[in-house]
């Protein structure tokens, strides 16, 4: 695969152009937005479509249950705000009136995780990965770039069910092919390797390609897998991998526990026991600083995916 960097963007922009070109496709789609249109990027959906779109206010919970209302009607919502209030704040309303009920709602969330950067650490959720996919049918999706972000709202509007979209905050590179089409509980082998496989997803899998080059002078061949979908995981693209290089390594924005190393560990613990090493926070909320200064705090940059790697190759 091709890893040129187009140029940078941010992910949320992702969301908020995919989500404009689907309104014009989709008449059914509607929009929801508590106080943050323009962090969202839901800016051009709400000027061509104000009929279709509604501004709730700092009012997650009223939103979350709108949104469940509208599905009745056969309307596809596409709920938008901060990723600590698409979830934290709304827990219950989500559990109850989405997944509980099975409603078509899809909880679109930015400003996640660390890089969301100087706002700290009230704003940077590192748990909601872990609080959606423990719902009984919730898909969970994190792409890695602005292209991907895109093709995933694409995606999420043909999914029949609940889904939780997870983007950013920063600009970050965009290097994934713009024509490409999103299916949802496929991984994406971007690398093929032999040594070690690396299972990355959203903002670490660039970190993660970055990396790449770096085992090569060591002499390890890594295997990269870009794993957008957390929830349903693909576990036949996992198996295949670790069957052949037999360590793994996780790379992810978000808590150790609970999120896609959780997922994956508990997979080979049932399957294929082999020996994993996890870049993610360990068990602390985050703080304010620039996205790369945390992102080398919380030790979830490109070396600590190459020390993570090593470990593993020599725990065979």
């Amino acid at each position: 695969m091709d890893f040129t960097i187009q140029n940078y963007k941010d992910t949320r922009s992702g969301f908020g152009d995919g989500l404009a070109e689907l309104g014009k496709k989709n008449e059914k789609v509607v929009a929801l937005c508590a106080d943050l249109t323009g962090s969202l990027k839901m800016d051009a959906f709400a000027r061509e479509f104000p009929d279709r779109f509604f501004q709730t206010g700092i009012s997650e919970a009223n939103m979350i249950g709108m949104a469940a209302g509208l599905t009745i009607g056969g309307f596809i919502p596409f709920t938008g705000t901060f990723a600590n209030f698409s979830t934290g704040r709304v827990y219950d309303q989500i559990r109850q009136s989405v997944a509980y009920s099975g409603k078509n709602v899809k909880i679109c969330a930015s400003h996640a995780g660390v890089t969301l950067g100087e706002d700290g650490a009230t704003h940077q959720i590192l748990e909601d990965i872990g609080m959606m996919k423990m719902l009984p049918g919730m898909t969970v999706i994190v792409p890695c770039d602005y292209n991907q972000t895109k093709a995933a709202v694409k995606a999420v509007a043909l999914h029949e069910g609940p889904v939780y979209l997870r983007f950013g905050r920063p600009k970050v590179p965009n290097f994934t092919p713009a024509d490409q089409k999103l299916v949802i509980g496929k991984a994406i082998l971007m690398k093929e390797g032999t040594d070690v496989s690396i299972f990355a997803t959203g903002h670490l899998v660039w970190k993660a390609v970055e990396a790449l080059s770096i085992l090569a002078e060591l002499g390890i061949n890594a295997e990269l897998i870009n794993v957008h979908t957390i929830k349903p995981l693909d576990e036949e693209a996992v198996l295949q991998s670790v069957r052949k290089t037999a360590c793994v390594v996780t790379a992810e924005e978000h808590q150790r526990n609970g999120g896609l190393g959780d997922s994956i560990a508990q997979l080979l613990a049932l399957k294929m026991p082999r020996p994993v090493e996890m870049v993610a926070v360990n068990d602390s909320f985050g703080q304010s600083g620039t996205p790369e200064q945390l992102l080398t705090e919380y030790h979830l940059d490109t070396m600590d995916i190459v020390e993570a790697a090593k470990r593993a190759v020599a725990r065979k």
